[in-house]
C-alpha cells in the first residue's frame, strides 16, 4: 500500500470520538444514544446539543492547526516547511496552507484571555 493510499484510507475513516465508549462505537447505528431517545422533544434537544458541541470542537481544532501550520512555517525554524509542505502533511491546498499559517501567526501573536 502506498502513503497516498494510506493517507486515503485514514482521511476517509472517521476519527474516534474519545468519549464514547469504544463498544458503543463497534454499532454503526449507534450513535451517542441518540438511537434509543422515543421522544421527539427530547432528540431534539439532544441533538441540538451534540450539534453545537460538535461545532465548538470543530473550531478549536481548525485554531490548533493554523497554530500547528504556523510554527512549522515559522522562517526561525532551521527545518521549517514551505507553504507546499504544509499543505501537503494537511492534505490542504497550498493557497488553504497559506491562510492557514497567517491564522495561526495571528493567533500566536495575540494573547489569550
Amino acid at each position: 500500500m502506498t502513503q497516498s493510499e494510506r493517507n486515503e484510507r485514514q482521511r476517509l475513516r472517521p476519527a474516534p470520538l474519545l468519549f464514547e465508549p469504544s463498544q458503543a462505537t463497534a454499532d454503526p447505528e449507534h450513535f451517542f444514544d441518540l438511537e434509543s431517545l422515543e421522544d421527539p422533544r427530547e432528540l431534539l434537544a439532544r441533538a441540538t446539543e451534540l450539534t453545537q458541541a460538535f461545532r465548538a470542537a470543530t473550531d478549536r481544532s481548525v485554531e490548533f492547526q493554523a497554530m500547528a501550520a504556523a510554527q512549522l512555517a515559522d522562517p526561525s525554524r532551521f527545518d521549517r516547511l514551505t507553504p507546499a509542505d504544509v499543505a501537503e502533511r494537511a492534505e490542504w491546498t497550498e493557497d488553504y496552507a497559506k491562510k492557514m499559517i497567517e491564522f495561526g501567526r495571528s493567533l500566536l501573536d495575540s494573547p489569550r484571555a
